[in-house]
């Protein structure tokens, strides 16, 4: 740095105050364009947090979770395992389907990895056995995804016709809308047209399964017929001779003999009938259907909600004239953003107020008050356009940031502002006094050196917040990137605005200027208790040492935590029953864990879904369920306590086992862990027995540890089967093939689609399978007629071995090898803590076998990533910032004094945590950061004027010239710390508020630094640099206005 630049900032500051109209106007102009995009950014309750990532879908009829894993998922991932970017592959193989998850590295380009996904999944396509579809990818979700759940349930129209309107009409409306993902429904009975076989009439007419879905194919199927071209016109064939209805497709002829035609009706009941239902769903303990809309990827969830609700606005009176009740909010994730964004901006604002009041109590005049309060506003709205400018949403995050910032957007106009009213006042005291434009040009280049590299040295420390890697970067790095615009701002305001207002609103010819009564009692106050602190210069610093001291011992026993829980007042509970459990009976207990919750007076609506959608990515067994519980309005506190009045609810359900949380937690630990618990312990190997076992180990060691709730594994074994193993032998003697019957088991059970009946803009499927009769009794499995080709039959039984055993509902996979993985969430510790000990335990309890091993997947691990990674920047960083402030100090001694209130600023923030109750969270942490680079400032300034007086003024320094330069400076010391503390006071105390469970804790520790940090700037720096410092006129050899 050169006198060159500083000449250039006193070109801009003299540039300012001669054309102040020119530059107010801009200023102006400024704010109503920020306030003009206010209007129209887009608003989330969140950043995008969750890595790119791709989910692939492949549908397998018939196949067992086994045949899918080897014949499926694991083609597809050895296809994509190559891929660049590629973080983790994860894939989940169920009975007919295999989902796989593919994570990219957080730069990746989500578009360009959707492409060279689809790219492989058409090689894999070719490979994949007969009767499996072609893979497909997920609608590109935005990180929330769910945008709205909504329900409906009716006591006149039935289950199947409800779902019908719900897949006919109601899903392709929804669909239509603008920044609508996928609409995922649950329950009710998919529509079908049926010819159920009964087995006795087969063996009756000798006629095979083959023959009734030839019969079939062909009575359903359509052709198109063409066109006549005439000399005049085209004349289109319309040809209409499909069976459409039950009693057409019951006279198709299968067969005629010489007794007559064996029609589909003569073997089987053919009927409309639901599809075999993979999920189900109940609404308050009614049966019924719910509906989850997914928003698009960078989708406003505000304006997409608008949407979906006006659209339903419109589809409720078609609704109630059937009878139906639409259940329009059962989860609507836009009451939190609301509620977040609420409290944030009622933060800022609050905050703002409490800054004008500190400044106009210590300047005490409203002209110099409103040109400090001027910044604030023009500073956020620059800050806010150029986040729009860059795509960053308005959210909790952002907002965070602004508040935080608002103190500091202040701080470079108060400094300049009380340095020209005070060289003013001395201005009017000489004999013969300068003009008003040359006092305010001298007076803001005398501080704004200093002040340029205390800023400078703020936007430094907060690069390593912005570098952050992962989903910690991403939540984070926007609140940064918010605060860094809005300081910039605010120095880009403060050489330009605040020179032009004072020139224009400070000169008043004639007028004298007293000094502000609280300014000055404070400042003469100050100085008799500095004097009397001078004279006991040890017992001062041996209390700064000895707090220090008692401060970092304190740290290790802080409980450490990534994310706190969110407050959405929002529930979700995982529900488990016995693997194998029915539909039906899963239902049956969520009627009883619904009216046992809904005795609780804070719920007020409770929905259940069992199992999946169809074509949905979540692969949940009717064994499974998830509650959507909705809570009243209730504050931070509250809501722990009925986190913990729901647990003891569900404490009394025995056979289920179930989990806690809420949405966003529960999606950020999906991103962290897999799972939807925030701890996952991966038990990976090769023998799936295996896996069991000490997955089952583990499970009976971690309820042992303190802390662990909701243990659980998340795929158990016991699924009951009944195994049909063919006899190669029997079928030879018999003359059948192995792959007729397997054929016609499929056809029996699964059930084969032949066909498609259409209705209007509707198409149903046209099924063949057994009769129910036939079809849901064990017994009758060994009966199933194989109708041989010399026109025999034989029983299923008589070249097959037919028992029951006990198989998997599915097997999962981590980097392309099996795993079973036990899930845990925490209460009452931190989560880090809990993995230590989980470790140690598992080390020294359980002997796995060779070829098995552990991984932890969870939020302990993602903190632990985080906070190293931070602390490396956060290293870099301060060399960068010593090397900055090196050049405005007069050597080490006096760069010392200024980095000497970083540890006990440091103190201030731990004794924040311990008072305020928190943990120290990822958001602390990156509070310390942010405290270290907002209280180097008070310090920078301090030294600087120090050295200034003995420079400019050419005091000799001692004990004098400290009290000199000390009370010249409390005033805005104070004034800075203050009004930066009070504009962060409201996130602090309120920190248990929706939407600040990240920013209150990060506001809790700047606050208690601060404070800390201003007692050091104020009683002890002096001290310290009356006996340290090195103060004496051009010592470094850079020219003297280098420092002006």
């Amino acid at each position: 740095m050169t006198g060159r630049s500083f000449s250039l900032q006193a070109a801009i500051i003299g540039f300012s105050i001669r054309f102040r109209g020119v530059v107010i106007a801009t200023a102006c102009l400024l704010f109503f364009y920020g306030l003009y995009g206010l209007r129209h950014a887009s608003y989330d309750v969140f950043p995008e947090f969750i890595p790119p990532r791709v989910t692939i879908q492949t549908e397998a009829a018939g196949f067992t979770p086994e045949q899918v894993e080897t014949l499926v998922s694991r083609p597809m991932e050895i296809a994509l395992t190559g891929l660049p970017g590629i973080q983790r592959v994860q894939s989940t193989s169920i009975q007919g389907l295999s989902v796989v998850n593919v994570l990219f590295a957080t730069s990746t380009d989500i578009y360009r990895a959707r492409q060279l996904v689809g790219e492989q999944m058409n090689v894999v396509a070719q490979q994949l056995p007969a009767g499996v579809h072609a893979p497909t990818m997920t609608p590109l979700t935005s990180s929330a995804g769910l945008v709205l759940v909504i329900g409906l349930t009716s006591e006149q129209q039935s289950l199947m016709q409800l779902r019908t309107l719900t897949d006919w009409s109601l899903r392709p409306r929804l669909l239509a809308l603008p920044g609508v993902a996928g609409v995922s429904v649950f329950g009710g009975e998919r529509r079908s047209l049926q010819i159920q076989v009964h087995p006795d009439q087969l063996i009756l007419h000798h006629i095979g399964l083959d023959d009734v879905l030839a019969a079939a194919q062909e009575a359903t199927g359509i052709q198109g017929a063409g066109f006549i071209d005439t000399p005049n016109q085209r004349v289109v064939l319309q040809s209409d001779g499909q069976a459409l209805t039950p009693e057409s497709l019951a006279r198709t002829v299968i067969v005629r003999s010489d007794n007559g035609a064996v029609t589909l009706g003569s073997i089987a009941t053919v009927t409309e009938a639901p599809i075999p239902a993979f999920g189900a769903a109940s609404i308050e303990g009614k049966t019924g259907i719910v509906v989850n809309i997914w928003e698009q990827y960078g989708a406003n969830t505000m304006a997409v909600t608008r949407e979906i609700e006006a659209a339903l606005t419109d589809f409720r009176p078609q609704l109630q004239g059937q009878g139906i009740t639409l259940h329009a909010d059962l989860f609507r994730p836009a009451n939190f953003i609301t509620t977040a964004l609420g409290n944030a901006t009622r933060a800022l604002l609050l905050g703002g107020f409490l800054v004008v009041a500190v400044i106009f109590l210590f300047l005490f005049d409203l002209r110099t008050a409103a040109i400090c309060c001027a910044t604030i506003p023009l500073a956020i709205l620059i800050a806010l356009s150029l986040l729009e400018t860059l795509g960053v949403t308005l959210n909790a995050m952002t907002l965070g940031g602004l508040a935080i910032a608002i103190g500091e957007v202040v701080d470079d106009a108060v400094i300049g502002v009380e340095n020209v009213t005070r060289r003013l006042r001395e201005n009017r005291l000489l004999v013969q006094p300068a003009s008003t434009a040359r006092v305010v040009l001298d007076a803001c280049v005398e501080v704004r050196s200093a002040v340029v590299y205390a800023t400078f040295a703020v936007i430094i420390v907060f690069l390593p917040v912005i570098a952050l890697p992962g989903l910690s970067g991403r939540l984070f790095a926007p609140l940064a990137t918010a605060y860094v615009l809005a300081v910039m701002a605010s120095l880009a305001a403060a050489v330009t605005v605040v020179p032009a207002l004072c020139a224009w609103l400070l000169a008043t010819p004639g007028e004298t200027r007293r000094e502000p009564p609280l300014a000055g009692w404070t400042a003469r106050a100050y100085e008799c208790l500095l004097a009397r602190l001078m004279r006991h210069p040890r017992f001062v610093i041996g209390g700064m040492i000895l707090t220090t001291l008692i401060g970092f011992a304190a740290l290790p026993f802080l409980e450490s935590d990534f994310i706190p829980d969110f407050k959405e007042g929002h529930l979700i509970i995982h529900m488990t029953a016995a693997p194998g459990t029915s539909l039906e009976q899963s239902l049956k207990l969520g009627r009883q864990v619904t009216e046992k919750l809904r005795q609780l007076p804070e719920i007020r609506s409770v929905a259940q879904r069992v199992g999946r959608a169809s074509l949905d990515e979540d692969t949940y067994g009717p064994h499974t369920s998830e509650f959507e519980v909705d809570l009243n309005q209730v504050d931070g506190k509250a809501s722990r306590q009925i986190d913990a009045r729901v647990r003891k609810a569900l404490d009394g359900f025995v056979g289920a086992s179930f989990s806690v949380s809420s949405f966003l937690t529960m999606r950020v630990n999906e991103t962290l862990s897999g799972s939807s618990s925030a701890v996952a312990i991966n038990i990976i190997g090769d023998d799936l027995d295996v896996l069991d076992i000490q997955a089952n180990n583990i499970v009976r060691m971690l309820h042992q540890i303190h802390g662990a709730t909701d243990v659980r594994i998340e795929a158990p074994p016991g699924v009951p089967e009944l195994a049909i193993r063919l006899r190669p032998a029997d079928l030879e003697r018999w003359g059948l093939r192995s792959a007729d019957v397997l054929r016609s088991i499929h056809t029996a059970w699964q059930g084969e689609t032949v066909g498609q009946i259409y209705e209007r803009s509707a198409a149903f499927n046209v099924m063949v399978r057994l009769d129910d009769a036939s079809r849901n009794d064990v017994a009758s499995v060994g009966f199933l007629p194989l109708h041989t080709v010399h026109g025999n039959y034989v029983p299923l039984r008589a070249v097959a071995d037919i028992y029951e055993t006990n198989g998997r509902y599915q097997v999962s996979h981590l980097g392309a090898q099996r795993t079973q993985t036990v899930t845990a969430n925490v209460t009452g510790r931190s989560a880090q803590s809990f993995v230590q000990d989980a470790r140690t335990a598992i080390a020294k309890n359980i002997k796995l076998p060779l070829g098995t091993y552990v991984q932890f997947t969870s939020a302990a691990e993602a903190e632990s990533q985080s906070r190293k990674e931070l602390f490396i920047n956060s290293g870099l960083a301060a060399i960068a910032v010593m090397i900055l402030l090196s050049i405005i100090t007069q050597g080490w001694r006096n760069l010392a004094l200024i980095l000497v209130n970083l540890p006990f600023a440091f103190v201030g923030g731990i004794l924040a945590i311990i008072v305020s109750g928190t943990t120290l969270t990822l958001g602390a942490t990156v509070g310390f950061v942010t405290l270290f680079g907002i209280t180097l400032r008070n310090s920078v300034m301090m030294i600087s004027h120090f050295e200034t007086l003995v420079e400019r003024e050419h005091l000799t320094w001692g004990v004098t010239t400290a009290l000199r330069g000390a009370r010249d400076r409390v005033v805005p010391v104070l004034m800075t710390s203050l009004v930066t503390a009070l504009g962060l006071a409201p996130l602090a105390v309120d920190m248990n508020a929706p939407g600040r469970e990240i920013e209150g804790p990060m506001a809790a520790v700047i606050l208690g630094g601060l404070m800390t940090s201003m007692i050091l700037n104020l009683f002890v720096l002096p001290i310290l640099a009356v006996k340290f410092g090195s103060f004496s006129e051009n010592e470094t050899g850079f020219p003297e206005t280098l420092f002006k």
